[in-house]
């Protein structure tokens, strides 16, 4: 009992350490569909390998805990009542033998006292008899008698007790001899068989956990090449593809006289106008900090070159395994519209018209969609081709024409000099388009807490409203400028004055932080 008790706790931790690794590791590590875009990097295809090997071992894990309950624990249990019943039945005829013994004890010993009673009464008879035989010769015939008697009686008493000893000596060695020795030998065979039993069951288990030992093998044996097949360089090389914007880097900074004698109004290019935009729109240009999304147009102009070819390339593959599953669908409507009309008794060739129809509909519609997404596309390699010859044969020096991101300067006939909006509105489009690329990425990790002190009504873009007691999540430090970024939940995040709250941040995350 105590062995099939351990080999059941055993199963059950196997069974409990298999879901752990299955459920808590395997399952929720696993890759979201939200995160698929991930399966083109080496390191993310290892460890994806790992986490199916990993399940693997899960099963094994299981496998050997259904095999030690059913061939070990329910055949031990089963057993162990087989064993109880057996050591009952042993213990019942030890029982039953001693009873007999000890019955034909008692006989032997009533015997003795009877005998030894009627021997006294016989010897005291006789006595009395003799003595009035004496005295009176009437009476002592009836002593006689009474005498005679008694020793008759002495006789039959002894002859029970000669019977009953030779009965007892009989019993006793055949106790001693034949039926405690065959008992207790029945008891040791059983006990031989039950440790016999104990030692076929250990060798189960392990024969049990051996047969899962290959299998657990091959699955480290997978995980080490799933981690020699990691190349480093190609998943950089593939970042670097899937985020290269297309852009031509801006020019060189114009010089600008101010030595000159002529009427100018400050350029949006100048240091001083630089700074004070700079520090009005500088979290609005900074490429990392996260905006809230609008829609976007339906050609992907909003997104870099470079990006808005590789969207539209996405959506025409995704538009022709559409166009082909139409099409196999409307060849295998027309098939049945032909066999309807050869055979009418299998079906009404009419009733498929307006399935025909309707397939027909989104094909034209596909089709349609198609031409569009190949004329942008055509119009993105254009404009790639236009951006590339320029980056060949431009150069930009101290005199050249070229401007400053985000300004330009017209040079009016008398010598003055006004801003060209449109060259900012074009920078921060750009800027726009950068920050688009970032929006997808994952959410930074909490390095604290915070809590907040007064309530803040966050009015702007990229600010978060809280309420005073409020406990938020840090997400980054404040840079110097009075802002901390907060994090309520997965969809709200934003930036809160550093005064309103009071930070607790991990002891992990305290000291200089690192951004890769």
């Amino acid at each position: 009992e105590r062995y099939t008790k351990f080999i059941k706790e055993r199963a059950d931790i196997e069974l409990s350490y298999a879901k752990q690794i299955r459920y808590h590791l395997s399952k929720k590590y696993h890759p979201k569909r939200s995160r698929e875009d991930e399966s083109r990097y080496t390191w993310c295809l290892a460890f994806a390998a790992t986490l199916r090997q990993l399940n693997e071992l899960s099963v094994q894990r299981e496998e050997l805990a259904e095999n030690l309950n059913s061939q070990i624990v329910c055949e031990l249990t089963r057993y162990t009542q087989e064993l109880k019943t057996e050591r009952k039945t042993h213990f019942q005829d030890g029982r039953r033998a001693q009873q007999h013994i000890e019955g034909s004890w008692k006989q032997l010993e009533s015997s003795k006292r009877r005998f030894e009673r009627d021997c006294k009464e016989a010897e005291r008879a006789q006595h009395v008899s003799d003595r009035i035989d004496l005295d009176n010769k009437t009476d002592g015939e009836k002593a006689r008698q009474t005498a005679q008697q008694k020793k008759q009686a002495a006789e039959e008493s002894r002859k029970d007790y000669v019977t009953s000893l030779n009965q007892f000596n009989q019993d006793q060695h055949q106790h001693y001899h034949t039926l405690v020795p065959v008992i207790y030998q029945r008891i040791q065979d059983m006990e031989e068989r039950r440790i016999e039993r104990i030692c076929e069951s250990m060798r189960s288990s392990a024969e049990a956990e051996r047969k899962v030992l290959p299998v657990v093998s091959r699955c480290l044996d997978a995980m080490m090449d799933a981690a020699e097949g990691i190349q480093p360089r190609m998943d950089t090389q593939q970042v670097v593809e899937v985020y290269k914007s297309g852009f031509d880097p801006p020019g060189d900074v114009e010089f600008e006289d101010y030595s000159a004698t002529m009427r100018r109004s400050i350029s949006e290019s100048s240091y001083l106008d630089n700074r004070t935009e700079g520090r009005r729109h500088s979290r609005k240009l900074w490429p990392f900090i996260r905006k809230n999304k609008g829609s976007s147009p339906a050609d992907c102009s909003h997104l870099p070159p470079e990006q808005r070819r590789k969207k539209l390339q996405t959506r025409i593959n995704n538009i022709n395994q559409e166009i082909q599953r139409e099409r196999e669908q409307r060849d295998a409507l027309l098939k049945m519209r032909e066999v309807y009309e050869r055979s009418p008794q299998m079906g009404d060739a009419g009733s498929l018209e307006p399935r025909l129809d309707e397939v027909k509909q989104s094909l034209q519609k596909l089709e349609d969609e198609l031409r569009r997404h190949q004329a942008w596309l055509s119009e993105a390699d254009s404009r790639l081709s236009d951006h590339s010859n320029r980056r060949q044969s431009g150069g930009c020096g101290l005199n050249s024409q070229a401007t400053t991101p985000g300004s330009s300067s017209l040079k009016h006939p008398d010598g003055s000099y006004t801003e060209d909006h449109s060259a900012e509105l074009h920078f921060k489009s750009r800027s726009s388009e950068f920050d688009d690329d970032f929006d997808d990425e994952e959410p930074l990790p909490s390095i604290g807490t915070c809590k907040s002190l007064y309530p803040f009504q966050g009015q702007n873009e990229g600010t978060l409203s809280m309420v005073e007691g409020e406990l938020l999540s840090v997400v980054e430090e404040d840079k110097g400028d009075g802002w901390t970024r907060v994090r309520r939940n997965l969809e709200e995040e934003g930036y809160v004055p550093t005064s309103y709250i009071k930070v607790f941040l991990d002891s992990s995350a305290k000291g200089a932080m690192t951004y890769i």
